[in-house]
């Protein structure tokens, strides 16, 4: 994928988001991307695998250091369908990744039943406890970000998180 842009890996992100929709998981994906290259590319797998901390971001960090025999990624970034939860974002911290670009905001998930913002402002006493300007974190604007939670939205046996 040489020449790829942060654009092209979050359509990427979105195309898995939805692929794990009709595959009965949940409307997240991620991919961990080091030198042009993906490493590790998930979705989310939490009804799957019957473990709450197996999101997208999670799974991707997981694959990622097995695959390269490593808990740290310094030269990394971290692709994600949508902005991600407090609790990927400690993951995230502790795998040392030092960038964040996703698709949807926390606002999509919040529309698709998913609202992390009560466990942020918990945590941080805020909705976001990563500054959303910082270069750390950034979204990304790309057309069909929302793709994945109206089809979420649109399962009627869909399992409510």
């Amino acid at each position: 994928m040489t020449g790829t842009t942060d654009s092209d890996y979050l359509r990427r992100c979105v195309e898995l988001a939805l692929q794990s929709v009709e595959a009965g998981g949940g409307p997240f994906a991620a991919l961990l991307v080091q030198d042009g290259r993906i490493i590790a590319e998930s979705c989310n797998e939490v009804v799957q695998t019957l473990d709450p901390t197996a999101h997208a971001e999670v799974q991707a960090i997981r694959k990622a250091s097995q695959a390269l025999q490593q808990p740290h990624f310094p030269d990394a970034t971290l692709y994600s369908s949508c902005e991600p939860c407090p609790m990927c974002l400690a993951a995230i911290h502790w795998a040392h990744i030092p960038r964040i670009r996703f698709a949807a905001s926390h606002h999509e998930a919040a529309r698709g039943g998913f609202a992390d913002t009560p466990i942020a402002l918990k945590l941080y006493g805020q909705a976001r406890p990563v500054n959303i300007s910082d270069d750390t974190l950034q979204q990304i604007e790309i057309a069909g970000a929302g793709k994945p939670f109206d089809a979420w939205l649109a399962l009627e046996d869909r399992f409510e998180y």
